[in-house]
């Protein structure tokens, strides 16, 4: 409100203000208020018209400190209900992040994985150009995204988190943004376990310190480690022994509190979550996901089933001879596609392959998960599994726990013995099922894709793989928080069953008790 002293109209030389003085004394007051009021309303409007979210500010959001970020993001957590959603990111000290960034190209080391890791985590953009592409790609969001990326990504998406704070003692969780996968990536060849163990146990010393970890002794924490469990799991100092592979990070006994995100988790911890792979989409909006499921809905797939993998020869247990012999077998009469995959196969080539077939198989690689799993989800074709590590124990948060839905399950025993034909076992599913499967793979879209972090459209509405993720922290953050009364049923569970625990929610026996040691 203008003060009354600073926009008076003083008449000199007049002992008595005239009518017509007065009369345009009060006009110029109305007029005055008229417009600062107008002001205010289009200040306010215009963004809320046209920005309903209030992230009209053209903001690189990524050279903002925490406190800025949380800032803006809070006056939007006001337009929302952030009951028991709040967030709080730990400002963890430069080694833990940005400097494995800076210095990305020490982390590989055969290559220069700068530019995977590029554009906050997504990595260059894939040009829609030739024929080819445009039949396979759609709309502009796609990326050449590295399979271990997840950490940079996530955390750049936690920036756009709709119900940050600043204030730790009033969030429902608390973020720590350690790469913790950059960082071992750097020394998973070296024999020196304490070069290993380094970063991890300086985060651990770090965060114990801290006034947030004591509230709760860390359960309401949780990080992202974007590779598989074993790269963090060493349980033994002797690295002539096999358990001599990675760091003993997720060992640490103050990490058992904390929820721990990764590609693939243990089916021995109850702390440990799967989420997805990346794929190569990163879409803004969930119409453009609309789009992109709509287009892959009119795929003509002349392939019963398709295999893009390599063989395992130094893996005794692996069933992918297996997989290509009966591959190509069947592709001398055209029912199957094999993709022999090697580092120089184009992401436009493997997404071509899945999008023509009905059925992908999705055997164990190096462990039990792939990215090749949600690659084939995205392109709308059945994942076939005969693992079930190979999903449906890991993404319980993301996948259907009714698992026959979207997937089929052939028991690798059966295959190993001889006793299964894949062409056979697929050419029976009747093509009425065989649809239906195929609508809910491509309903799962969604929530497995990681929407575009370097986007200032936010659509609240689109729960992608990171908004998934978060909503199933929070609560398993607030069921472990009710730990500390003795309310929580988790904290007796075997970690050796924790896997039929997590997935079942009971211990009764069950057929797959034989693929994880019973």
């Amino acid at each position: 409100m203008p003060s009354k002293k600073g926009y008076q109209i003083i008449v000199e030389n007049n002992e008595k203000t005239s009518v017509t003085e007065n009369y345009c004394s009060n006009i110029s007051w109305f007029v005055f208020i008229t417009c600062t009021i107008l002001s205010l309303f289009l200040v306010i409007s215009i963004p809320t018209m046209f920005f309903p979210n209030n992230r009209c500010l053209t903001l690189d959001i990524n050279v903002l400190s925490n406190v800025t970020v949380n800032n803006i993001i809070q006056s939007s957590a006001e337009h929302v209900n952030c009951t028991g959603k709040y967030i709080y990111v730990l400002d963890l000290p430069s080694k833990f992040n940005t400097d494995l960034l800076e210095n990305c190209s020490s982390i590989n080391p055969w290559k220069d994985i700068c530019a995977l890791l590029g554009n906050s985590g997504l990595g260059e953009k894939i040009r829609v150009t030739s024929k080819d592409d445009i039949k396979v790609f759609s709309g502009s969001n796609w990326y050449d995204t590295d399979q271990f990326s997840s950490e940079v990504i996530f955390h750049s998406r936690m920036k756009q988190y709709k119900c940050l704070t600043n204030d730790y003692s009033e969030a429902s969780a608390v973020f720590v943004p350690f790469y913790s996968g950059l960082d071992v990536g750097r020394y998973l060849w070296t024999t020196n376990a304490t070069l290993r163990d380094g970063t991890a146990k300086e985060l651990v010393e770090f965060l114990t310190q801290r006034p947030e970890w004591k509230r709760f002794g860390g359960r309401d924490h949780f990080l992202i480690a974007g590779r598989i469990t074993w790269d963090f799991s060493r349980t033994s100092e002797n690295l002539s022994t096999p358990d001599g592979w990675g760091n003993h990070l997720l060992d640490l006994p103050e990490m058992k509190n904390v929820t721990s995100l990764l590609l693939e988790a243990s089916p021995t911890s109850k702390s440990e979550i799967g989420i997805p792979y990346p794929t190569y989409f990163h879409p803004e909006t969930l119409t453009e996901v609309d789009s992109w499921q709509n287009q892959i809905r009119r795929k003509n797939r002349p392939y019963l089933f398709s295999f893009a993998g390599a063989p395992r020869p130094n893996i005794k247990e692996s069933i992918r001879n297996l997989l290509i012999d009966q591959c190509l077998a069947a592709a001398k009469h055209g029912v199957c596609n094999f993709l022999h995959m090697n580092p120089d196969v184009k992401p436009v080539t493997i997404m071509s392959v899945f999008q023509q077939s009905d059925f992908c198989l999705q055997p164990p690689g190096d462990s039990y998960t792939r990215k090749s799993t949600f690659d084939s989800i995205l392109a709308g074709c059945i994942p076939v599994f005969f693992h079930p590590g190979s999903a449906y124990v890991h993404y319980i948060w993301h996948l259907p726990k009714n698992y026959s839905s979207y997937s089929v399950f052939i028991p690798m025993n059966d295959l190993m013995s001889g006793n299964v034909s894949i062409e056979k076992t697929l050419s029976r599913i009747p093509k009425y099922r065989v649809k239906a499967m195929r609508e809910e793979v491509i309903k799962l879209i969604p929530r497995i894709v990681y929407a575009n972090p370097n986007s200032n459209v936010v659509d609240d509405s689109f729960e992608d793989a990171f908004e998934v993720a978060v909503q199933g922290v929070l609560n398993r953050v607030e069921r472990l928080k009710s730990e500390i009364n003795g309310s929580n049923y988790e904290s007796v569970i075997p970690n050796e069953l924790a896997w039929k625990y997590k997935f079942f929610g009971d211990l009764d026996n069950h057929d797959w008790d034989k693929y994880f040691g019973y």
